[in-house]
């Protein structure tokens, strides 16, 4: 079986005061853990279950397990979509972010007022198209912009069992303060040169 639940990559308070250790105990040791349980229980005995975790999301018609392996992929990407060190955008990066967006002002701007005006329970992502381009993309409840042959770079988990805890329903002041957390070494490692 390839799935299971990665070990988080930085301590459990590690995000404080940004992110609570309990926000994280509740969200990766319950949540994320809880849809890895169930993928696991979807797919044994299936055809699906020595299959990597985005072959899954890409080629099964089952929303069931389409839902559990996509929030699974999704929240282990959003761990490391953040880093306790600050970092800023470099490179080449930071030039296509400055190229598609105008600034890294800009950029921020726009990603969180995505991340803000997104309806319901979701996920907003920074994405790289097939022919390069950089794109701020919303995605409703599970949904994975690997289905869509899209290539994330980085996401923030907007449902609400990311933020309550902290800071209840000011969403906007969530996405705001996890602007500070964001792993710009690791987007800049997922993208297509």
């Amino acid at each position: 079986m390839f799935i299971d639940l990665p070990p988080l990559p930085y301590e459990k308070n590690s995000l404080e005061p940004i992110i609570s250790t309990q926000t994280i105990q509740y969200h990766y040791g319950k949540h994320h853990k809880g849809y890895v349980e169930k993928l696991k229980k979807l797919i044994d005995g299936t055809k699906w279950e020595k299959e990597k975790l985005e072959t899954i999301i890409k080629r099964t018609d089952n929303q069931t397990i389409y839902n559990n392996a996509a929030q699974v992929f999704n929240h282990t990407f959003y761990w490391n979509s953040m880093s306790p060190k600050r970092q800023q955008p470099e490179g080449a990066l930071k030039m296509l972010l400055e190229k598609y967006f105008g600034s890294i002002d800009e950029f921020k701007k726009k990603f969180i007022e995505a991340g803000t005006t997104l309806f319901g329970s979701g996920w907003v992502w920074l994405v790289q198209d097939k022919d390069g381009a950089l794109k701020i993309k919303q995605t409703r409840n599970a949904h994975c912009p690997l289905k869509d042959n899209e290539i994330p770079l980085l996401t923030c988990d907007v449902w609400e069992h990311a933020y309550y805890l902290d800071y209840k329903n000011e969403r906007k002041k969530y996405l705001e303060k996890w602007w500070d957390l964001i792993n710009w070494d690791f987007a800049a490692k997922n993208m297509k040169t």
